[in-house]
Formats: C-alpha cells, sequence, structure tokens
C-alpha cells in the first residue's frame, strides 16, 4: 500500500486533506463553488460531444454530396467499358486482328 500512495497512507491522506482545505479556501475567495466546477465540465464535455457529431454530420453531408456524383459517372463508366471492349478488354481495340 504505501508503494501505491507513495509514503505512509495514513500521513498521504492528512497532507491531502490539508492541501485540500487551503485550496478550498482559496477557491471560494475567489469565487467558486465545487457546483459551479462540476456544471462547468458537464458543459465542457457536453461542447466536445456536440463537436463530435456535428463534424461527423458535416462529413456525412460531404459525403453524400460527391456520392451524387462520383457513384452515377463511376457506374456509366463501368457500363461504358462493358459494352465497348475490344479484343483484349480496352475500350478502343488497339492492335486489332485481322485476317489476311
Amino acid at each position: 500500500m504505501e508503494r501505491f500512495f507513495g509514503g505512509n497512507p495514513g500521513l498521504v491522506l492528512v497532507r491531502l486533506a490539508i492541501l485540500s482545505l487551503v485550496v478550498g479556501v482559496l477557491l471560494a475567495a475567489l469565487g467558486f463553488s465545487p457546483f459551479d466546477i462540476l456544471r462547468s465540465l458537464q458543459q465542457l464535455i457536453q461542447r466536445i460531444y456536440d463537436l463530435g457529431w456535428t463534424a461527423i454530420e458535416k462529413a456525412g453531408r460531404y459525403f453524400l454530396l460527391g456520392a451524387v456524383i462520383v457513384f452515377p459517372v463511376w457506374f456509366i463508366a463501368r457500363l461504358l467499358k462493358m459494352l465497348g471492349r475490344g479484343a483484349r478488354g480496352d475500350l478502343i481495340d488497339v492492335n486489332p486482328k485481322r485476317e489476311a
């Protein structure tokens, strides 16, 4: 247990209690309350969460906007390639075999 606490656990807890009391007095003098700090942390987490979903929503919109163009063009290109294959599978038959 001493290894985890960094010394005698009882003494460490007393030091932490005294330090907490001093910091609490300083924060109270500055006008902070524990509820203000908890509320601020909650708002921070909520804003980060909202930013994350907003970014995902924007990325989804950009994807759909691009997909409206990209997928039909790809599909048409595949159809044209399948319909216009030459001997080697190219769109244009580069070396046509001519029977002499």
